[in-house]
Order: C-alpha cells, then sequence, then structure tokens
C-alpha cells in the first residue's frame, strides 16, 4: 500500500518533536521521590496500610496547606500522614470537605487513590525550568501547595486527563528526605506502580511527547490458571511497561468483558483510568495471602506469569480487595 506524503511528514514531525522533547527531559525524572495519596476518611486508611507494611508514620492532624488551585490562591486545612511503605514513601491526604483544590476534586469525581507520583526537583531555578519547559509542551500547573510541615513545596501538572495520573515535582531547601531503599530493616517491596487506561496508544504517545518513554504493550494471552473471585477467568489483554524510574509503571489495557479486576476499578472510580494497583513483591505468596487474609482481605483475582520452571522469568501474583481503604488494590506479587 503506498502512503500518501503528508503521512510520512507527520511521522517525521512526531520523531522531530518527541525527540527534542526527549533531549531536555530533566535527569530527575528518573527517581520517584512520593506518592500523593488523597483518602476520604485517613483514620481508616493510615491504620489499615500500616497493618499492611507502612511505617515511620507521622501524622499532621489540622494542618494549613497554601494552595494555589488553577491560578487562585487558598488556604486548604487537611489532615496529613506520611510513612513508608517499603521503599515508597507515602503522603496521605484528607482535605476538609467544602474546600476548592485538586485534592478535594479528585475526591469528589473518583474517590480515595493515588493522585501523583512525584518527583524530587534540586532547587527552585530547576522547578521554573521545568514548568516553562511543560507549560512549551501544552501541560499547564493544576496545583501548587506549600505544606507547612515538611517546608516543601509541590507542584502538579495537569496531566490526568491524558496521562491518567497528575505528574508531581517537590522542591525543598535541604532536599526533600525519602527512604532509604537500601536501609537495614526496609526492604524494598514495591515492585511497580499498575494502572489502567482502556486505550494505550494515545496515552503513551502523551507522554512520549513529553519527552518519557513509551509503554511496551504486548498482548497478554488467556491463562487457564487466572481465577477472578474463585472463577476461571479466560481473558487476553494487551499490557506492558514504562520505565524511566525505580519502579516499572505497568500499564493494562483493560477490557470490558469477561468481568476482571480492571474493568471494577473503571466502574468503582467513575471511569477514571489511572492507578489500579500496588504491586509488592512477598518472598512466599501462600503465607503472604494468608497474612493479609488475618487482616480480612482475600483475593479477587489470581494468576501466574512467564514460563514455569525458568527462574527469573515466572511467577504468580494475587490482587487482595484493599480497595476499600484508600482506593488502591495490593497486588501481592511473587517472582520464582
Amino acid at each position: 500500500m503506498k502512503l500518501p506524503l503528508k503521512f510520512f511528514c507527520f511521522a517525521l514531525a512526531v520523531l522531530f518533536l518527541t525527540g527534542a522533547a526527549s533531549a531536555q527531559t530533566p535527569s530527575f525524572y528518573k527517581s520517584v521521590n512520593r506518592v500523593t495519596w488523597v483518602v476520604t476518611n485517613i483514620d481508616v486508611a493510615r491504620p489499615a496500610w500500616a497493618a499492611m507494611g507502612m511505617t515511620d508514620v507521622q501524622e499532621y492532624p489540622n494542618v494549613a496547606l497554601q494552595v494555589t488551585y488553577e491560578g487562585k490562591p487558598s488556604t486548604v486545612h487537611a489532615w496529613q500522614v506520611t510513612g513508608h511503605l517499603g521503599n515508597l514513601t507515602v503522603d496521605m491526604i484528607q482535605p476538609a470537605e467544602g474546600q476548592l483544590n485538586a485534592y478535594t476534586h479528585f475526591l469528589n469525581k473518583h474517590g480515595d487513590g493515588i493522585f501523583s507520583i512525584v518527583h524530587e526537583v534540586p532547587d527552585e531555578k530547576a522547578l521554573v525550568a521545568e514548568i516553562a519547559r511543560m507549560k512549551a509542551l501544552g501541560v499547564d500547573v493544576l496545583q501548587q501547595t506549600k505544606m507547612p510541615k515538611q517546608n516543601a513545596t509541590f507542584t502538579y501538572f495537569d496531566t490526568e486527563g491524558a496521562g491518567k495520573f497528575s505528574l508531581g515535582l517537590v522542591v525543598r531547601p535541604g532536599g526533600m528526605k525519602a527512604v532509604d531503599s537500601g536501609a537495614a530493616g526496609r526492604p524494598a517491596i514495591v515492585q511497580h506502580f499498575g494502572f489502567v487506561a482502556r486505550d494505550m496508544p494515545p496515552v503513551s504517545a502523551y507522554w512520549q511527547r513529553l519527552g518519557f518513554p513509551p509503554a511496551k504493550m504486548g498482548l497478554i494471552p488467556e491463562r487457564a490458571d487466572t481465577l477472578y473471585k474463585g472463577k476461571q477467568l479466560l481473558m487476553a489483554h494487551y499490557e506492558g511497561p514504562q520505565n524511566y524510574t525505580q519502579f516499572t509503571y505497568y500499564w493494562v489495557a483493560a477490557p470490558a468483558e469477561p468481568a476482571n479486576i480492571y474493568a471494577d476499578y473503571l466502574k468503582r472510580t467513575h471511569g477514571r483510568e489511572g492507578i489500579q494497583h500496588i504491586a509488592l513483591a512477598v518472598p512466599d505468596l501462600d503465607k503472604a495471602i494468608a497474612a493479609y487474609g488475618k487482616l480480612g482481605y482475600h483475593v479477587e483475582q489470581s494468576s501466574t506469569w512467564g514460563t514455569a520452571g525458568q527462574p527469573g522469568s515466572s511467577g504468580a501474583h494475587a490482587y487482595m480487595d484493599t480497595e476499600n481503604v484508600g482506593g488502591i488494590s495490593a497486588e501481592l506479587y511473587h517472582a520464582n
């Protein structure tokens, strides 16, 4: 088939713009500093995730956040918890009701969940430069938040619509303390963030346009050992990794049928595509499932992956029904 000249011109333009954006992409995006996790009831979410392994929990009740949301400044009152989920630093925020800000907007529209993945910038100059770079690519700042307890400024970009989560930056004089994944007694348990999207090509292309690598999607065939709520699930679908930080971003193109946890997520969040689960690496899957069972959580969906008998290239995983304590499923993940 002979393609018209305008097709090649368009393709060359996309390659040029992607290459230009990639060449300018700051190196601080190679490391995730923390996530911003918004919840409606922090008194429920905090102890639940502490029981599941969140440590070093610091509570900040009734803090006054200085917020500029869509260009309008205000004071937002909130409850905040900071802790470490293995090698991931978590900021949980419960904003007071009736306030205009990105956190409340997210909760009202979708319910509890991870609102932003946040990277640390070295200084204010680097922050200003990155805001300008993103602006040139058509991306505005959604909200800036000054958190007095951390003496830090968070900048959230308006990327959720096309990119399925808000890209975040944080800057703090002297640096922003995050968990040390190599510290004694602090195992690196978070393996990846799991995202759900209906149509991946435009999502992947969007992040490429901003200078990030594409998601490498591939067809996952039906597996006879996949179970959904205890019954066999025969479901072929597309999924794949996007790699540029210490955590893999794993994308799933969610099929509506047959019934599955990814479709359930879209229904529960009123159609929001975004972070559906956190994958937690465990040494013994059966023991981990039993431990979660004692906490009142059960397996929603499970399967194996890879080729059995090949160490390092196969394993098993189970999604636990933890969504009612923060909107996120804990995926217990074991590699053989």
